[in-house]
């Protein structure tokens, strides 16, 4: 009698021998085995690093106003593009100030035309009246000089007139030499009298040559009068200057336009704003912690960053700064919840990484988002 297959228990034992059946319990242990990893490396990352996903990139964004008004003549830019510093960015209708500048730079030249004739005028007059004194001084010198001479021969005729009279007294004397002797005492009396008179008209010239020169002083006033006008001509003129400067926007620094708010054509007021701008080279990451993990970062600590733009790239940081309050403390609309209904929200404190080293210009943009990864030390 022949003997069957194998029944009971002995049938359980034996290996399965459907491949297919195989292959679905290796891919099933494969596909736990994968399942437990993936739930030690989440275990292990929660537990001992801290992810922070409401973070952004940011820059300081810089906005351009008009500082005088006027009609916008050319826009240079648009937004996107990337400029060096000094380079022109828009142009403010600028004839009526260019006409004021070369008006009050017109009259600032007469004015130093006028300057120019005074001081030559005061040259001249101060040359003529320093030679006129001189000739008056010295004339005068030679007349008090010629003074006592005429009075020294004056007393000698007049004793010699009295010695002749004696003579022709005494009847010693003779007429011809009493005429003579009276002839010699009238010359020098009138010379005496021409000394003095010379004297007289050499003083006179004098006091006319100091008063000559008085005229100098006028003409000093007259060009310390010049001096406040050109003062104020020459303010008027850089006032002027900085307004025609005023009315062509410049690049401030090497940047990146962001934004555009005016067109060619049209009238900007004092103040109001005409581009933003952002410097691509000074770009940093900000973003918001909650409060029961801010423990775990604090100034100095390493960090790393992860741009959702980029995907496989990872950036190096530091924190910079911890924020001193609660994002809700800004709010515009703050709610101090007097009914007493109140839930409890997790706050977040503002938190600033600097990237180190500096990723290159224009790859990281303002507004991407990121997360922030650190060590919960």
């Amino acid at each position: 009698m022949d003997v069957g297959p194998a029944s009971g228990p002995a049938r359980l034992l034996a290996p399965p021998r459907n491949p297919a059946r195989r292959l679905r319990l290796l891919g099933l242990a494969a596909l736990l085995a994968a399942v437990l990893a993936a739930g030690v490396w989440f275990t292990h990352r929660f537990l001992t690093l801290l992810v922070v996903d409401d973070a952004r990139v940011a820059a300081d964004m810089i906005t351009i106003s008009s500082r005088v008004p006027g009609w916008v003549a050319e826009v240079t830019v648009i937004a996107g593009d990337s400029l060096g510093a000094g380079k022109l960015l828009v142009r403010i209708d600028d004839r009526d100030q260019a006409l004021a500048l070369r008006e009050i730079e017109a009259r600032l030249a007469s004015l130093g035309a006028k300057r120019g004739e005074l001081e030559a005028r005061l040259e001249m007059v101060d040359r003529q009246t320093a030679s006129l004194q001189a000739v008056s001084r010295a004339k005068l010198d030679v007349a008090r000089a010629a003074l006592p001479a005429a009075e020294a021969e004056r007393i000698f005729a007049e004793a010699e007139f009295g010695r002749a009279m004696q003579l022709m007294t005494s009847g010693s004397g003779t007429r011809q030499r009493h005429d003579q002797a009276r002839s010699l005492l009238d010359g020098a009396r009138q010379r005496v009298l021409g000394a003095m008179a010379e004297i007289q008209t050499a003083e006179a010239q004098t006091v006319a040559a100091e008063a000559a020169r008085a005229e100098l002083a006028v003409l000093r006033r007259q060009l310390d009068a010049l001096e406040p006008s050109e003062r104020e001509l020459s303010a008027q003129r850089d006032r002027a200057a900085l307004d025609l400067r005023d009315r062509s926007i410049l690049m401030p620094f090497d940047g990146v336009v962001d934004r555009v708010f005016i067109d060619p054509g049209e009238y900007v007021a004092a103040g109001q704003r005409v581009l933003m701008l952002h410097n691509p080279a000074r770009v940093r990451v900000e973003g918001n912690v909650k409060e029961t993990e801010i423990r775990f970062l604090r100034p100095g600590t390493k960090v790393e960053v992860v741009v959702d733009a980029l995907p496989g790239q990872r950036f190096a940081g530091v924190v910079e700064r911890i924020g001193g309050a609660a994002t809700s403390e800004f709010a515009l609309l703050p709610s101090p919840n007097p009914s007493g209904n109140f839930t409890k929200i997790t706050q977040r404190l503002p938190v600033r990484v600097a990237l180190q080293p500096p990723p290159a210009p224009g790859l990281l943009r303002p507004g991407m988002m990121v997360e922030i990864e650190a060590t919960r030390d």
